[in-house]
C-alpha cells in the first residue's frame, strides 16, 4: 500500500474525516495557510508542493507553467491555451470550473438539497427573500472542487456581470462527510454572489463561489479585488461584460460554486451528482 492510499483510506472514515478537517480553529488553520503557502523561499516551496500533491491527486500537465514560485502560486495555476474546449452551442451554459457535480435539480418550495435529506433555503443562503424568489422553480448545480483540481473559474455563457454581493461567514469543510453533519452548511460559510445578464433571452443567472476551510480567499480578476476573511458585507453594482470561458475569478484553494439559473432552464444530460465535469462543457441548456 502506498502512503497516498494510506492516507485516502484514513480520510475515507467520514467521522474521522469530519473531526480532522472541522473541529479544529478553522479561521486561525485557514489564514495561517493563507500566509504560509505564499512563502517562496525555494525549499518550503518543494517541500509544501511535494507533501501536497502526496495528499491530493494533481495534474499539472495542463498548467501554462511548471515551475512555480510557492505553494499558493501552484494552487491559482492558470492553464495552457486549448487546455478546456469551450461548448460554442449558443443555447448551451457551460461549466464555469472544472468540479465534481453534487446535488442539483429543481429549486423547490424556496429549498435546495445540500445532500440527500439535508436542504437549506435559498432566501438564507442568497441574503435576499425578492432574489430568492426569481429563481423559484428554476434550476441549479453544486460543483465542488477538490483540493487538487484547476481552482480559475469563467464565465458560463456572453453575460454582463451586473453587482457582487458578499457575504462573510465561517470555513466550514464542503466535503460530504461535512454535508451530512452540518445543518445550512452554505448558508454558513463566507460566499460571493456574482448576478449576471446573459446576453442571448437577457436570463439572469447568478454564480456562488462558497470559500472553505484553507480557502476563504476569492478573488475577482474584473473587478481586480479579493475578499477575505476579515472583510464586511458589501454589495458591489458593476457592469462588466464577459465572453463565453472568460476567466472570472478564482479560489486560493479548492471550494464550491453554486450556478442558479431561472425558471426554463434545463440539466445537460452529462450533468449527474457524482459525475466530473471540466470547465467549459455543457451545464445546461437554455429556455
Amino acid at each position: 500500500m502506498t502512503m497516498r492510499t494510506a492516507i485516502n483510506t484514513i480520510l475515507e472514515q467520514e467521522q474521522l474525516n469530519f473531526l480532522l478537517t472541522n473541529r479544529v480553529p478553522r479561521r486561525l488553520l485557514t489564514r495561517f495557510m493563507g500566509w504560509f503557502s505564499r512563502i517562496e523561499q525555494p525549499l518550503v516551496r518543494r517541500l509544501s508542493i511535494a507533501v501536497w500533491r502526496l495528499f491530493c491527486d494533481v495534474d499539472l500537465s495542463d498548467a501554462k507553467k511548471q515551475d512555480f514560485a510557492s505553494l499558493h502560486d501552484c494552487f491559482v495555476r492558470e492553464l495552457r491555451d486549448g487546455a478546456r474546449p469551450i461548448d460554442a452551442d449558443p443555447a448551451v451554459l457551460v461549466s464555469p470550473c472544472d468540479a465534481i457535480v453534487g446535488a442539483c435539480g429543481m429549486v423547490n418550495g424556496g429549498e435546495l438539497l445540500q445532500v440527500k435529506g439535508r436542504a437549506y433555503p435559498l432566501h438564507e443562503f442568497l441574503g435576499d427573500p425578492a432574489r430568492a424568489e426569481e429563481y423559484a422553480g428554476g434550476t441549479y448545480v453544486t460543483l465542488r472542487l477538490t483540493a487538487g483540481m484547476y481552482h480559475r473559474f469563467h464565465a458560463p455563457h456572453d453575460c454582463a456581470v451586473e453587482q457582487v454581493a458578499y457575504i462573510p461567514g465561517d470555513v466550514w469543510n464542503v466535503n460530504p462527510a461535512a454535508l451530512k453533519r452540518v445543518d445550512k452548511l452554505y448558508c454558513r460559510n463566507e460566499r460571493a454572489l456574482v448576478r449576471t445578464r446573459l446576453a442571448p433571452g437577457g436570463h439572469s443567472v447568478t454564480l456562488v463561489p462558497v470559500a472553505a476551510i484553507l480557502v476563504a480567499g476569492i478573488r475577482l480578476r474584473f473587478l481586480g479585488l479579493a475578499f477575505k476573511l476579515r472583510d464586511a458585507a458589501a454589495v458591489i453594482p458593476c457592469a462588466v461584460r464577459l465572453r463565453k470561458g472568460e476567466e472570472m475569478g478564482w479560489f486560493e484553494q479548492g471550494s464550491t460554486i453554486i450556478v442558479l439559473a431561472p425558471k426554463g432552464f434545463a440539466l445537460a444530460e452529462r450533468v449527474q451528482e457524482g459525475r466530473r465535469i471540466r470547465m467549459g462543457e455543457s451545464l445546461m441548456r437554455l429556455p
